[in-house]
This record gives structure tokens, C-alpha cells and sequence, in this order.
């Protein structure tokens, strides 16, 4: 594996296009109809919208909102998800505060998803707010609060070097300033 020494760093990143976000992603389930129904039902609830082309002769749908988007398509093998085999383990909701997750459990339980939470995850991280819940094939979906971890990455880019851990050696040079 090639070594990147700092210089090229620096001009790696001020080269690369920024990425904006996740423009969609694609699911595939064993059973169309009835992960059609499930998901038609949350992604109504959350406030998506939906589209149903096909796409290469398949059966899909299309929920979307202004950010981006989540599609369902038949799956060519059935099985079970197994979130510890390679693949995705899971998917990640980001919403703006602790209510916004509180209210989105009251709108799952409504609609008789069977949440996890919602609760602080200390593990995660000390203001890591979530509930979890899972799809019928079993891939594990999660509403998350927007944590002041992932602020601070925003608000800080552009001071942040390096590629591994920029945000913690920043705020420990911070912290080191502060106490001297």
C-alpha cells in the first residue's frame, strides 16, 4: 500500500469534488408485496413521496423526498438479510433534534412498527439519540438526532487535516491551548 505523505494529502483534498450526500439507495427484497406494503406505510409516514417505474423490466419503488432517496426491488435470491455478512449491516436516518426522533416513534408505533427505543446510546456517542426497527427481511433501519459530533464535522471542514481522526486532534489541540 502506498504511503501519502502530507503534501499529497493537501493536494488530494484540494482537488477532490465535495460530496454533497447520499443521492439514493437501493434495497433489494425477497418478498416485493409485502416489503411494498411495509415500506409504502413508513415512507408515507415519514413524509416521502413515491415513484414506481421499473427499471431493466423489474418491478421497483421509489421513495423520495428533497434530499434523497430509498428503492426497493426485487431481490434474484431469498434469504433472510444477515447484517454481519458482507453488505450493508444497516441504514441510518439523520433528523434534526431528539423530538424529531420522539415523533417519528409515535408515527411507527401508529402505524404498529415495533421500535427500539427511542433512547440515549451512550456508546455511540453522549447526545446519540435513536430508535431501531427492521424491514421484513430483516435489514435494520435506524432515526438518529443530528449530534453535535456531526455538527462540529461541518462547522469545522475546512480546518480539519489529515484523513484519520482530523476532528479529535483539532479539538485536542484546542483542549492543549485552552489549558496553557
Amino acid at each position: 500500500m502506498p504511503v501519502i505523505n502530507a503534501r499529497e494529502d493537501v493536494k488530494t483534498r484540494a482537488a477532490a469534488p465535495e460530496i454533497l450526500g447520499v443521492d439514493h439507495i437501493y434495497l433489494s427484497v425477497a418478498e416485493f408485496e409485502r416489503s411494498r406494503i411495509f415500506y409504502d406505510r413508513l415512507m408515507k409516514s415519514l413524509g416521502f413521496k413515491k415513484g414506481t417505474f421499473p427499471v431493466g423490466g423489474e418491478t421497483h419503488c421509489h421513495y423520495y423526498n428533497r434530499n434523497f432517496q430509498i428503492t426497493i426491488r426485487p431481490a434474484h435470491r431469498r434469504s433472510k438479510h444477515d447484517s454481519y455478512s458482507p453488505g450493508l449491516h444497516h441504514l441510518c436516518l439523520r433528523v434534526a433534534n431528539r423530538a424529531a426522533v420522539d415523533d417519528i416513534a409515535g408515527r411507527l408505533r401508529a402505524i404498529g412498527i415495533a421500535i427500539e427505543g427511542p433512547r440515549l446510546w451512550p456508546e455511540y456517542g453522549p447526545d446519540y439519540y435513536s430508535l431501531f426497527f427492521s424491514d421484513p427481511d430483516g435489514i435494520r433501519l435506524e432515526v438518529q438526532n443530528h449530534t453535535e459530533r456531526r455538527k462540529n464535522i461541518r462547522k469545522l471542514w475546512n480546518q480539519l487535516e489529515g484523513f484519520t481522526n482530523p476532528l479529535d486532534r483539532l479539538t485536542r489541540r484546542r483542549d492543549d491551548r485552552k489549558r496553557n
